[in-house]
Parts: C-alpha cells; structure tokens; sequence
C-alpha cells in the first residue's frame, strides 16, 4: 500500500503537469537548503538528499572528516563510524555517511515549504519557455482573462499567460472576459517573471496562418501565397500562385459560394480580403493589384534615386476607386507589389505625354513624328477643360498616345541599364579574380586612407580596382583623399590587370579551312551515290521534243516517282495525303510463319488493290422514257 507521502507526491505532479524528476529533484533540494539551515552547514560541504517513495521517509547524506575524537558533529565522524560505510577508511580521509537529524522530516516540510514552491516554478518556467518559442509565428487559442487600456491578458496552454498589446488588436474589435480568441505568436523572451508571450492578431502573418488553416491546397503546397498587405480591420490583399498546372488560386482561396474566404472573413471582423493571383510580369501583376479598378496601361521605371515607380493611368471615372478612400487602395498594392506606385487619371496622363514630348530634348525625334498626334491630343484636352464630353473613340486615341510616350521612356531606360551592365561587364573582366580574395586592410596603402575606403564598401582590393575602372571620380570624391592619394590609387591599380584570351583571325581561318577539307570528301561520295537516281531538267525537256518513233532509254525511276500523266498524278498526290506507313509507327505488324525448325519468315504486307473507276452511264434516255 503506498504510504500518503507518495499519494500526496502524485498528487502535486498531477496538478503540476510536471515529470516526476523535475519535482523529484526540487525535492531533493529542498531537503538539502532545509538541512544546511537546520544545523547551520557550510555551502562548500557536500550534502546529498534521498527520499524513499515507498516508506516516505528522508535520509541526508554529508561529506566528513575521519578522526579520534569529535569536536564538530558537522564536519567529523569517528573513525569506526567511517569505517561501517568505508572499511578502507583511514584517519584523515573525507567519507560520506548519514547525518539525518532526529524528527528531520516534519521539520523539513515546514523550512522547505517555499523552496519546494520556487523550485517547482522554476520548472513550469522552463517548460513553458521551451514549448513556446517552438510555437513563434503559430497561431494558438486562448481565453480572455483581463482587459485593460493598454494590453489584454490571454490564459494559453501550460499555464502560461500572453500579453496581446494595444497596437496588436483589430481596431474596433471588443475583448471581452472568458471569450475565446485565436491569435498569432510572434515573440517569446525570458524574463525574471517568467516567460513573456507576446501575442497579435494585426499581423499579416495571423491572415497568412488562417489561410493556411482554411485553405488546404495551401498547406499542402499547391497552392502558394507570395505576398499579403493588410491595415489591420479595414483591408487586405493576398497574392497567391499555383505550383501546378490546370489549378486556380484564386478560386481555391475563396472556395464554393465564398465559404472558405467568408470563414477568415468573420474571423478578422468583417475584414474585407482581396484575393489575386500572382504574376511574374510586374506590369500584369499591379494591374490585378489595382482591382476593383480598371487599369488602361502600366508603365515601369527604375532609378537610384526614387527606386521602382510604376504609372499606373486609369480612366477618370476609376480614379477614386484606384486610389481608395484615404489612399487605402494603392497603399495596399504598394507594399504588396513592393514598388512605388503613381496613380494618374488618362487626360492627366496624356497631359504629362505632350510635355514630354515639347520640353525634354531627349523626344525631340518622336516629336516630330508625332506632331499630328500631339495636336489631336491637345484638341482633346482643350475640348476636357472646358467641360465637354469625348466619345470612346477620342479615349482609346489618347490611350494609344500614352502608350507610344512611356514605352520609349522604357525602352530608354533599358537601353541605359544594358549599357551600363555592358561598361560593368567589361571593366570585372580586366580585373583579376586574386585581388577579390586580398582584404581592403592589407593593401600597402596609408592606414586611414584604407579605412576611409572600407566606410564606403569597398572590402578587397578587387572591389577598388573595379570601382577604378568604372567610376574613379567617386574615390577622388571622397572626404580625405587628395589628388596625390588618388594617384597612388590608381598607379596600383592600374598595374593589376586581367588580359582575357583572344583568338587571333589567322587560327579561325584555320579552322575552318580544316573543317572544309573534311567535309569535301563526304559531299563528293553523297553526290556519286545520288547521279543515277536524278533526273536533270534538260534531259526531261529532251526527251519531250523526241518523236514518237524514237527509242528513248530512261534510268530506273524510284518507287516514289511521279508518272507523266495528269490523271494518275493527281490520284498519287490525293493518296499521298491520306497514307502513312502503318509499321513505321508501331500501329501494324506484319503476319509471320513459323517453319518446322522454329525460324520465322516474315511476310510482307499485303498491298491493297485500287479499285478502278467505274465508266459513267449517260441516263439521259432513260429519264426521257420516264
């Protein structure tokens, strides 16, 4: 029968929801602070605590000192006493006996009362820890404990407690106590309190795992979500693609009649969700970012200075749906497209054309091509200012115009990066691939000049050499180095230069005379082989002005070969089309005999006969008689 120490032993793992080492050892502890307090021990002696299970009772076990006579129960023992645990015990050795004080146990219980508790705390801290941190950016449920103006309490799994913050909850959205709410980790740390879970359901992962939770073609792969912008209550937007041939996205998130879209939807409070499919051209893909509006045209420019800018021209009437209330519309395609947009009206657009084309010397060309256009253009603007409605002809007009404009802004600009990716090309080939594996440091340059160097990026001497070769007015631009340093600078690097292999006309020449000389043979045998099958123009005319008396010997004509008849050359022609070698493509296979000695014969397809054409009857009479 189990003695109550185990039942209540049991009892506290239960409740604790802890593995019996972990109480077992805080136990044990605790027995050994209760001890060390109890007859007042060093912390440097060694004291070990045991508890047997079974009889509930507890043995202390310190390291001593063997002696003659004792003078300090504590720290000696008798040397007979030593002797019953070690035999081998001499005087002086340090042996480790029990030392367990009378009525120890009661005692122990009431001393350690609050080591047990710390111990036991520690523990459920640790485990807590350890599972939440696997559980960052994973959604969890919880119950609302307490509601405050700053932050929500929310009870979770082992007894843990997280903190959901003023700025992670959905604006407008009411906690209210013991409700259940699902929301997102996204930070666990430790802390003297225990371990600080931080919760969230205005993430835009929290939108990405209710996908995923709802959609099962997204957790199973086939279905990927490439990007979402979401403000928090108001709007999101979710661009997803498929990883496999015939399946659509768009209609795999949102499911039959909206059910599945409808489900996150309430979830996030009447959020609304817009749901697009990904596209790998940027144009495409911010047209559909754009929606519910209509896009006429986007146009794409890259620069250093304002980054990706994509114009976006929409017909007047869609504008305000482009931009959205508050801008919300094309904020959103901007951080999911991750490019700059600038939304513009089409007679805004085609203002901005006609400018181009009169003030930037850079169009002067298609200026002059397009004059007729630009005053077609201008009449349209003119008639829009006053107030006087176009026809759809004159739209589509002006929509043709701008596109003509910015696609040479394009194709100007992708002719620039070409040659500048051209001039970069070019000037890494002439440096040698060592000079990226020495260290800016290294190089026998004065030490600040090296660090100035380092500031700007330039981590090897490969890196200098090519900023040399493309750009050196940057390094003569920079604060601290002189005329005179710049040209120690590029008298260095001047001297390591990488000579790409040339191949000299004289070796190709070569070459191919080589290549020449062996194919000749080859077209002399193939042209012998083919005489006496060909037939020449001259010959055939010959043989037509021959009389009718005269013998004419003709080569053996091939299988192939058309008759001179008319008649039978168009029935040839007209099969020709509609027969096919059938054993050629596996579709028949010739009969075979076997003979008495197991070898097969294999016989020849037997060839169908045509069937003559039968003479016309001229029924006139008959239909007279009728």
């Amino acid at each position: 029968m189990k003695s109550e120490f185990a039942l209540a032993f049991n009892e506290v793992v239960e409740d604790r929801q802890l593995s019996r080492d972990v109480i077992l050892e805080a136990l044990e502890s605790a027995l050994v602070s209760a001890y060390r307090k109890a007859v007042n021990a060093s912390n440097a002696q060694f004291v070990e605590a045991k508890v047997d299970m079974d009889q509930g009772e507890v043995s202390i076990f310190a390291e001593k000192e063997t002696v003659e006579d004792v003078q300090d129960e504590r720290t000696e023992v008798l040397l007979s006493e030593a002797r019953k645990v070690d035999p081998d015990a001499v005087l002086g050795d340090m042996v480790v006996v029990e030392t367990t004080p009378e009525n120890f146990g009661r005692v122990a219980a009431q001393t350690a009362r609050q080591v047990i508790q710390q111990r036991i705390r520690e523990a459920e801290r640790e485990i807590q820890l350890d599972y939440f941190e696997k559980q960052v950016g994973e959604i969890v449920s919880g119950i609302v404990q307490a509601v405050t103006p700053r932050y929500a309490t929310i009870g979770l799994d082992k007894k843990a407690e997280g903190q959901m913050l003023r700025k992670d909850m959905i604006p407008r959205e009411r906690l209210r106590v013991h409700d259940r709410i699902r929301c997102l980790i996204y930070e666990v740390t430790d802390s003297n309190r225990g371990p600080q879970i931080l919760l969230s359901r205005a993430h835009r992962n929290f939108l990405r795992r209710l996908l995923e939770n709802e959609v099962p073609e997204i957790y199973h792969g086939v279905v990927e979500i490439r990007s979402i912008a979401r403000e928090p209550g108001q709007r999101a937007k979710a661009a997803v693609s498929a990883t496999q041939q015939g399946i659509d996205p768009v209609g795999a998130c949102v499911g039959v009649r909206g059910v599945r879209i409808q489900a996150i939807v309430r979830e996030l409070s009447d959020e609304k969700i817009d749901v697009i499919e990904w596209s790998n051209d940027a144009a495409a893909f911010i047209a559909k970012a754009i929606s519910p509006a209509r896009v006429v045209g986007v146009y794409l420019a890259e620069s250093e200075e304002e980054g990706k800018t994509a114009t976006v021209v929409v017909p007047e009437d869609q504008l305000s749906l482009a931009i959205g209330r508050d801008g919300q519309n094309a904020r959103l395609a901007a951080k999911l497209t991750g490019w700059r947009i600038d939304i513009k009206s089409q007679v805004e657009a085609a203002a901005d054309a006609l400018v181009k084309l009169k003030e930037d010397p850079n169009y002067a060309e298609m200026a002059e091509r397009e004059a007729e256009a630009q005053e077609k253009v201008a009449i349209m603007l003119e008639k829009k200012a006053e107030g006087r409605p176009l026809p759809p002809e004159d739209y589509d007009y002006m929509a043709k115009f701008i596109n003509r404009v910015e696609k040479r802004v394009e194709e100007k600009l992708r002719e620039e990066n070409l040659e500048e990716k051209l001039r970069y090309e070019a000037a890494l080939a002439t440096v040698p691939d060592l000079t990226f594996e020495i260290n800016i440091l290294d190089v026998d340059l004065q030490e600040h000049i090296l660090y100035i160097l380092q500031e700007v990026g330039i981590e090897t001497l490969g890196d200098l050499v090519l900023q040399i070769r493309i750009d050196p007015d940057r390094i003569l631009g920079l604060n601290g180095i002189g005329p005179k340093t710049f040209e120690k600078i590029q008298a260095l690097t001047d001297g390591l230069r990488a000579t790409p292999e040339e191949v000299h006309p004289e070796e190709v020449l070569l070459s191919e005379e080589d290549s020449a000389t062996e194919a000749a043979p080859e077209t002399e045998t193939s042209e012998e082989t083919l005489e006496p099958d060909v037939i020449e123009v001259e010959d055939a005319a010959m043989e037509a002005q021959a009389p009718a008396e005269a013998v004419v010997l003709e080569p053996a004509a091939p299988e192939t070969s058309e008759t001179t008849e008319e008649g039978e050359a168009e029935v040839d022609e007209f099969e020709k089309l509609f027969s096919y070698d059938a054993a050629k493509y596996g579709y028949f296979e010739p009969e075979k005999a076997i003979f008495d000695d197991g070898e097969e014969e294999i016989k020849p397809a037997k060839k169908k006969k045509r069937k003559k054409p039968r003479p016309a009857v001229d029924d006139s009479d008959l239909w007279d008689e009728w």
